[in-house]
């Protein structure tokens, strides 16, 4: 059962400052105060194999209502091991999207270095509306079906068509109910606090990627004296939520996903599409033009393409296997491994990760209503970075007509946040650079380390020495890179390497995340 209690007031100081006759005063404001976790057996098999146990934890819907209706949140736990007097406290951890589940991830303290991780409870969860929470939120679970129209809107019928499907997988979204009024971002954040009571911590350790950046510096805007160590990883600017953060994006997919030409050019001897990554970039583009024509197997159009490509442009892991099936398209037609990759990036029949992702991104604040603004910033940038600009807006368009009330985002101020450790690769085109020199200026006690010419999104824990020991250390001791004066990072690693071919050598040994924390991060692939 849930409890609801005020804030607590001396019965004698109450009794010495009653009110005169006649007069009202406010009454405290409710506060929820969760029951704890009720620990049991996972259902997941990588669960059960690390030693997790599960539970859920119920919490308002409405946190100004707390003794109203519930929503239930899925919890995990691995718990420390070391003795009890090195123990460290609970370590949250979420992979971002919005949409991602984070159940899996009270595995990751396993893959810390230096057996940091052992003195930690790690904590994952699905967040409202997510996976395993109740409950979850769906639309349309065939949305992302095969040969959907062209994602450029070239002609006015396909605006149309594109219009349509966005405006009608809104209202589908509608059927959620109350749930879409209540799963902004400051709400996962209290979520967040009712986790940190219901498992009995005075301060929550915190391990955020991609949008949990944000969650997390909203986190320590809203409960700083609760923060205690903390690493956010692909840190979101939280100046430029949401609207323009996907333009930004566009420009820097596009660059990136040159940069991946380039790498496929370079290894011409092994996947014979172009000497230069100019060539690469025009055959990539005869196939996207192709494929819109007449669809590989009557299933992968010019958009399943676009989509199976744009994983390149989030990590250097993706390019082996994405460079073989361009290859095996264009000099074999293979069109089934495209088929794979895009259905293991879009579960056929599962919508859920999309919809949270809307529902948090369109009332977290209000979106452009003019269908104007949209088409005349979308060609603009459009004309400079084709690759992924459109696909991404049409993404993002049930924002214009979405059922539930927006409202306004947390001005993000992590002054009173004793410490944090920010990471960004600087071609991070899922969440740009700049977003990183924002959060260090807001968070004037955190240090950032930088990984110049790195084009991976959230790749820590991933293999790099230089990168995963520094995060061990600041979790073992609380020592943060010496902070530098003026507003670049405090500190600099060098990127893992390019890969090399499978089959060439390096790819076989090369380091790579933990599978569970790479599927995790999928939820950020979109």
């Amino acid at each position: 059962m849930r409890k609801v209690v005020t804030a607590a007031i001396a019965v004698g100081l109450l009794a010495g400052l009653a009110p005169a006759a006649g007069a009202t005063t406010a009454a405290p404001a409710p506060v929820f105060e969760p029951t704890p976790v009720k620990w049991g057996q996972c259902t997941g098999e990588g669960l059960r194999k690390a030693g997790a146990e599960c539970g859920m934890v119920q919490v308002p819907l409405d946190y100004a209502d707390p003794a109203g209706e519930q929503v239930s949140l899925a919890v995990s736990r691995v718990k420390h091991t070391v003795p009890d007097d090195q123990y460290q406290g609970v370590m949250l951890v979420n992979p971002g999207g919005p949409g991602g589940s984070g159940l899996s991830l009270s595995a990751l303290g396993a893959y810390v270095p230096k057996n940091a991780g052992a003195a930690y409870d790690w904590i994952g969860f699905d967040p409202r509306g997510v996976g395993a929470s109740v409950p979850a939120i769906s639309c349309d679970p065939n949305y992302f079906s095969y040969d959907r129209p062209h994602y450029v809107p070239t002609t006015p019928e396909l605006e149309k068509a594109w219009l349509d499907r966005s405006e009608g997988y809104a209202r589908a979204c509608g059927n959620n109910g109350k749930l879409l009024d209540h799963i902004k971002t400051t709400d996962v954040v209290e979520d967040m606090d009712s986790i940190r009571k219901a498992l009995g911590a005075e301060q929550l350790n915190y391990y955020g990627f991609s949008y949990g950046t944000y969650l997390g510096q909203v986190y320590g805007t809203l409960h700083p004296e609760r923060m205690r160590r903390v690493v956010m990883d692909g840190v979101v600017n939280a100046g430029d939520v949401w609207y323009d953060a996907n333009l930004n994006q566009d420009v820097a997919f596009d660059r990136n996903i040159k940069i991946f030409f380039d790498w496929i050019a370079k290894h011409d001897g092994t996947y014979h599409l172009g000497t230069t990554g100019a060539d690469v970039e025009n055959l990539y583009y005869e196939q996207l033009a192709k494929l819109d024509q007449q669809p590989a197997g009557g299933v992968i159009g010019s958009d399943e393409w676009t989509d199976v490509f744009l994983t390149a442009g989030y990590s250097q892991s993706a390019w082996d296997r994405r460079a073989k099936a361009f290859s095996g398209w264009v000099r074999g037609g293979d069109w089934q491994t495209l088929k794979t990759i895009y259905d293991g990036a879009n579960t056929p029949g599962d919508d859920n990760g999309f919809a949270v992702y809307l529902a948090v991104q369109c009332t977290d604040i209000k979106w452009p209503a003019s269908w104007e603004q949209w088409r005349k910033d979308n060609w603009a940038v459009h004309a400079k970075a084709p690759f992924e600009t459109w696909a991404n807006a049409w993404y993002n368009a049930p924002c214009r007509n979405w059922s539930a009330k927006p409202g306004k985002p947390v001005n993000v101020d992590g002054s009173k946040v004793a410490g944090a450790l920010l990471i960004s690769e600087e071609l991070d085109a899922a969440t740009p650079f700049p977003g990183a020199l924002e959060a260090r200026k807001r968070f004037p006690n955190a240090s950032l380390i930088s990984l110049p010419g790195g084009t991976t999104h959230s790749g820590s824990l991933g293999g790099n020495a230089c990168l995963d020991d520094q995060i061990a250390d600041y979790l073992a001791t609380g020592k943060l890179p010496v902070r530098q004066p003026g507003e670049g990072p405090d500190t600099k690693c060098e990127p893992l390497p390019q890969p090399t071919p499978e089959g060439v050598g390096a790819l076989n040994v090369r380091p790579q995340q933990p599978a569970v924390l790479q599927e995790a991060l999928k939820s950020n692939w979109h």
